[in-house]
């Protein structure tokens, strides 16, 4: 996939997955404005040009800018990749319903439900920010070893082919790969609950039970949330990908 335009991304969430796409996106020539919630934290950030608390040792790309109010961060950017916890989503959407232009696209690499309606967090955008373009992107990706460089794939899945194609641009180089989809449900679906199997599986290891117990749990579970999945409309074929299996 070839490289595309320069282009603007704001990015809501300062914790260290949304520092590591910050870290790649601005590697990628892109200009990025990462905003925080505690302007402190921000301060330290733009002074220090790393994430200390999160990702030591990893120096801010020079277009990477740090920003302490979000609407000078999301004022004319392209794209808005929202990376807090599912807990604060619905927080930063309804923040950002009054300061982002309604044309602009807005994507999230945040996994999760969310924790008031218990549903996709694809719903609480369509409810409070209706008519953007929409976007998810998810798979297996330690925070570290994206912002070090090191090999990693994700699934962008999105309501049109374009935008899916526009992320996975934005995001593609040497050593990050990104597939697109265009099943917005199972890739929300599998990101979040692929948590759940992981920590079973921690606590299966934990108390002993070997890997014939943990190859169980995983295939079974496997096959619970495919169905949850299929249930709520997703294709269970995404589930045997990276946003479920992978993951």
């Amino acid at each position: 996939m070839a490289m595309q335009e320069i282009v603007t991304i704001a990015i809501p969430g300062a914790g260290s997955w949304g520092t590591a796409l910050s870290v790649l996106l601005a590697g990628n020539g892109h200009v990025v404005r990462l905003w925080g919630h505690l302007p402190e934290h921000v301060a330290t950030l733009d002074k220090d040009r790393e994430n200390r608390h999160y990702l030591p040792g990893i120096a801010f790309p020079p277009t990477l800018q740090l920003e302490a109010v979000l609407a000078a961060a999301v004022d004319a950017a392209d794209e808005v990749l929202v990376v807090v916890p599912s807990h604060a989503f619905r927080e930063v959407i309804t923040a950002l319903a009054s300061t982002v232009a309604v044309d602009t696209p807005l994507s999230w690499a945040t996994k999760g439900f969310d924790p008031d309606s218990g549903g996709l967090l694809s719903d609480v955008v369509t409810e409070l920010l209706p008519g953007h373009d929409l976007a998810v992107i998810s798979g297996p990706s330690f925070a570290r070893e994206v912002a070090r460089g090191l090999p990693t794939a994700v699934t962008v899945a999105a309501t049109s082919t374009a935008h899916a194609e526009r992320i996975a641009g934005y995001l593609h180089n040497e050593t990050f790969r990104a597939y697109t989809s265009a099943d917005l449900i199972g890739v929300q679906v599998g990101g979040a609950t692929k948590n759940v199997m992981a920590i079973a599986a921690g606590i299966a290891d934990g108390l002993g039970f070997g890997a014939n117990a943990r190859a169980a749990l995983i295939t079974r579970g496997l096959a619970e949330i495919t169905r949850l999945g299929v249930t709520l409309g997703a294709h269970a074929e995404t589930f045997v990908g990276l946003a479920g299996l992978g993951d």
